[in-house]
């Protein structure tokens, strides 16, 4: 799962940078849109793209979150950063906002008509509102997810002990061991 999630981070992060540069070749100096309809359509492939991307992290979303907690919690004080548990927090938040807009979603989709498939504006319309709901908290799992990934890092390397120092201990003389004859 944690390398679900460093790919969804890096995905994400992608999927941001093409975003802000087709948006800084797109919008004037005062950050209108040239052309609303085309912003728009590439903005819900944003949305669409990161949602897609986080498919693979969802199931074991909350699982992630409990193991850092706990992870966290046993951790030395040395080796915590002082903002992983406000991350961890914020990433909990996010994904129970994700888990609410899912079951929206859910109930929005079951209540389209059956003519409503993949390609018509009533399934295609629905869908692009959810994945923009979601966007926010999507781009909060991008933010801070990492966040997850380095805990488990300090847990494992303070699980780890080190190898001591060899130490060099003087011999009293009389204690050495005699020459051998030849």
């Amino acid at each position: 799962m944690l390398r679900h999630l460093d790919g969804f981070v890096g995905d994400s992060k992608k999927i941001l940078d093409a975003w802000d540069a087709y948006s800084d070749e797109h919008t004037g100096l005062d950050g209108w849109p040239y052309d609303d309809h085309a912003y728009g359509l590439r903005k819900s492939q944003r949305d669409a793209d990161t949602a897609a991307a986080f498919e693979t992290v969802r199931t074991g979303a909350r699982h992630l979150l409990a193991t850092a907690e706990t992870q966290l919690a046993h951790l030395p004080a040395h080796a915590v950063r002082s903002h992983w548990g406000w991350q961890l927090g914020v990433l909990r938040d996010a994904l129970d906002r994700l888990d609410a807009l899912h079951e929206e979603w859910v109930q929005t989709r079951d209540g389209l008509p059956a003519t409503a498939r993949p390609g018509t504006p009533a399934l295609d319309d629905a869908l692009a509102e959810h994945h923009a709901e979601c966007w926010s908290y999507l781009d909060t799992w991008a933010t801070h997810g990492s966040a997850v990934v380095d805990i488990n890092s300090a847990a494992r390397q303070a699980s780890t002990p080190s190898v001591p120092s060899p130490t060099v201990t003087a011999v009293p003389a009389s204690d050495r061991a005699k020459p051998g004859r030849r």
